[in-house]
Formats: C-alpha cells, structure tokens, sequence
C-alpha cells in the first residue's frame, strides 16, 4: 500500500488541474460531476461506506424518537400520538432534511429530529407546563421556530446571534440537555423510582421481590447493560455502537423476559404475553390520521394571550438549542477533517454554511407540519466525514437508507424502552464532555452555567435551565458594573425570560 501511494502522489501533483476532472463517463460521470466527488479527492466507494457508516451511528434515532412521543413513561401513548405513527415521521423528517443537505449544500451531513429537543418537547412542552399545550400546540411552537430560524439565515443573522450569546451558557446548555436526557433514560428504564422522602430513588433490585416486579428488574437492569456495550463498543471504535447496543441489549431483554416466565414471575408473563406484530402498513395509516398536518388541524386551537410569555419562551429556546447544536456540529465536524478535507474555505469557515443553515431551517418547518419537534443536523455526521465522506452524495446514501428502514417499524417496535434508554444515557455522557471549556474559577462564568446545567435537570425543564443562565448571568454583570458584557440579544432574552418568572410560571 505504501508503494501505490508513493507512486499515485506525484501523478495526481503533476496532473494540477487534471485531477479534478471526473474519471466516470455516462449518468456516473454527470453525477460525479454534480456532487465533485472527484474534485474533492473521494470516490463513489468511499463516499457510500461513508453514508453506510453515518446512517449505522444514528438509525437510533429512529427508535429514540418514536419511544419518547409515542411512550414517553414506558405506559403507552400519552400525547396522542402512537410510537408507529412517530416512527414514520422520524424517518421522512431525516429523509427530507438530508436530501437537502445532499442536493442544496452538498455537504456529507445528515439530519433527524434532534436528541435532547425532542426532550424539551415532549416532556417540557406537552407533559409539562400544567397541560397547557398540546401535541399539535408544540408543533406551532416548533414551526413559528423554524419559520425564524428561516429568516434569521436569509437575512444572515443567524451566526451574529449565537455569537452574542455568553459563551459560558453556550457551552452549558448541551451539557445541561444531556443531564436532561440522561435522566430521561433511566426513568424510561424504571432505574429511577418515586420516593416519598427524597422524591426519587433507585429501583430496587431485591430479587426476594422478582415474581412481583421481575420484569422492571430486568428492565432496569437491561439499560444498565445497554449503556455499557455502547460504551464498549465506542472504546473499540465501532462504527454503529449505538445501535449495536440497543439491539443486543433488546435480545437480552427478551431473554431474561423469557427466564423470568418460565420461572413463573407474574410480571414478566404479562410482557410476554403483550408482545405483538404490526403490519408496516398500519404505521403509515397512524401517520396520516395522527401526526402529518396536525399543527394547522389543531395548532392553534387554545393558544390564547395568557400562553403568550410560555410560547415566545419556548420559541426562543428552540431557536437558541437548534442554532448551536447546527452551527457546532458543522464548525467542529469540518475543522476536525481539516482543510485538506475540501471542506473549509480559505478563511477556515464551513463552505456552503449559509446553505446548509438553510437546509436545517426549511427541514425544521417540514418536520413540524409532518410532526416532530426540531430538525437539525446530526453530530454523528462525523462518523461519516471521518470515514472519507467529502460531497453531497453522502448525504444521498444516508437518505436513502432511512428510507428503506421506514418500512421496518414492527421489527423496530419490538425494541423495549429500557434498550433505547441506555441510548439516551450515552447521549448525556456526549453532550458533557464540553463543560471543561467553561471558566469555573470565573464565577460570572461558572454560576450561569450551574444554574443553566442544573436548573434544566433538577426542575425537568430545559426552558427553566436556559432562563436561569441567562438571568444570573445578566444579574452579575448588571452588580459588577460590566454593562457593556451584556450584548443587546442577551438583554432581551433575560427581559423574556423574567416576564415569563413572573407571570406565567
């Protein structure tokens, strides 16, 4: 190998321009030369594995999302809206979203509803907030945000925004969702149980108490499991860890259900027994009568002025959320592959970021009249750029992909909450690992971004955790007479945050 490398250098150097010309002929060659695969040193080889290895590290996301709309506390619906149903959604809203990262940037990123904003929407929006939205509410709030984020990138603001932002709550925020996310899971799993004292508790695992409670046993014990292939899979640098872990910790499951039922155990024989198998077709019909155009059927039906303060809060924190997880996993993916990836332009910024800003806001409008919360772009995308990925025709691949797996919902449908959970626990382990870049011995930097972490995952509300950054933050910089710290998009969104304290909460 060495030899043909040495060998091809001084060919592809002594060819200059040549290089970029594609070497395909026919429909190939019109597509190598609509992507640039070969201008950008890759191949339709290298790029396909690369859109198989994207695809394989966040297909999760497929079960994620459908578990946390259609049974968000592991006892069925909720919402009003069925797991088949949200699991057709999924998979047209990161068909849609990365067709457009394909064909308008033509960069090798794809896009899905995103991890921890669909956290904010089920269990913040529509489970929280005393019942005052409904599904099709949040999905206004979710298309009134897309419709901004639209603006904000045609206008060319968007980035000037997020750059305004304290950059300590800019780093908290992730890290406050993945907490949020991370506790999620493991009251998904049963780990987390209610306690009358300290008002939460760990399961018991007492297994004197297994014919009565066997299956939440096993359930709990099962994400645990779930969480630790992952992660081994993750140290050993396999592509589709995640998924990996989900399905062999759902095997598990369905093992130990097994073991327990025929030992007996009341609990376990009820899940056994509940085990069923949709026709695919049925997903397709929940769909249409469930999630598809709900937000103009019943959107805005009981949004009245006194939702105002909680509506533009919530806006605002989808906005804020979704401009920072895009613009982070853009910027951070392409100057990882560095500028011998083709990826970046002379001045080191993301080429086409304008398009792909766009891609997310439109595909953010198109998910929320199909019926799921904020699309965005996936950090799992640098997977993909990392296996060679450079064009659109990575992207095209992961697209495709999801389309086929659309017609797989009873086989995912099998997959137990507690597997997806240890999913949802590796997610927070991710989204943490950015709180050693803030300035913990600056307290107008650490406080902000406590309260900010804390507040998200203490209170359940990711809403309440941005507020408390952002009104601490302009507090103590109001007290220490560093008024001019305080960027005029800080000052209105802390003004926001306080009316919606005061007289909405």
């Amino acid at each position: 190998m060495v030899e043909n490398q040495n060998t091809e250098e001084p060919i592809a150097e002594a060819a200059g321009e040549a290089v970029e010309e594609t070497k395909y002929t026919g429909f190939l060659g019109k597509v190598d030369n609509y992507f640039g695969i070969t201008k950008m040193k890759s191949s339709f080889k290298t790029e396909m594995l690369a859109g198989l290895t994207t695809f394989m590290t966040m297909v999760y996301i497929l079960m994620v999302n459908a578990n946390m709309f259609g049974n968000p506390y592991g006892t069925g619906a909720i919402i009003g809206v069925s797991y088949g149903a949200m699991y057709i959604v999924t998979a047209l809203a990161a068909i849609v979203g990365t067709l457009l990262m394909a064909f308008l940037a033509k960069l090798p990123f794809a896009q899905a509803p995103g991890m921890g904003l669909n956290a904010f929407f089920v269990y913040t929006i529509c489970l929280g907030m005393d019942g005052k939205y409904s599904y099709a509410n949040a999905l206004l709030i979710v298309l009134c945000s897309g419709v901004l984020f639209l603006i904000l990138t045609i206008v060319g603001s968007r980035k000037a925004i997020v750059r305004s932002v304290p950059e300590s709550i800019r780093i908290a925020i992730p890290a406050g969702i993945g907490l949020f996310i991370a506790f999620v899971g493991m009251q998904n799993a049963g780990i987390v149980a209610l306690d009358t004292s300290t008002k939460v508790t760990l399961l018991s695992f007492n297994l004197l108490k297994f014919t009565t409670s066997g299956a939440a046993m096993i359930a709990a014990a099962v994400a645990f499991i779930s969480l630790l292939m992952i992660a081994i899979f993750s140290k050993l640098k396999i592509r589709g860890a995640m998924v990996f872990g989900i399905i062999g910790s759902a095997v598990l499951y369905y093992i130990f259900i097994g073991i327990g039922y025929a030992t007996g155990s009341a609990s376990c024989e009820a899940v056994f027994k509940a085990i069923t198998f949709e026709n695919p077709i049925s997903a397709f019909e929940k769909f249409g009568t469930e999630a598809v155009g709900q937000v103009f059927i019943a959107g805005f039906k009981d949004i009245g002025g006194a939702q105002i303060f909680d509506f533009i809060a919530a806006l605002v924190a989808f906005a804020m959320v979704d401009m920072f997880d895009t613009i982070g996993t853009l910027m951070g993916t392409c100057q990882a592959a560095g500028k011998e990836s083709g990826l970046l332009d002379e001045k080191g910024e993301v080429k086409n970021i304008q398009k792909a800003l766009l891609c997310d806001s439109i595909a953010t409008c198109t998910g929320a009249i199909l019926g799921t919360s904020t699309v965005t772009t996936f950090v799992e995308s640098s997977a993909g750029v990392a296996e060679g990925g450079r064009t659109g025709f990575t992207s095209l691949v992961v697209a495709v992909l999801f389309a086929i797996a659309m017609f797989l919902s009873p086989i995912a449908a099998l997959v137990p909450s507690c597997a997806t959970a240890g999913a949802l626990m590796y997610v927070g382990v991710l989204m943490m690992r950015n709180v050693t870049n803030i300035d913990w011995k600056d307290p107008a930097a650490a406080v902000p971004a406590f309260l900010t972490i804390s507040v998200m995952s203490f209170t359940y509300s990711i809403s309440y955790g941005i507020a408390a950054g952002f009104l601490s933050y302009t507090i103590i910089k109001l007290c220490t007479g560093k008024i001019k710290d305080i960027s005029p998009v800080t000052a209105i969104l802390s003004l926001v945050f306080l009316f919606t304290f005061l007289f909405t909460h």
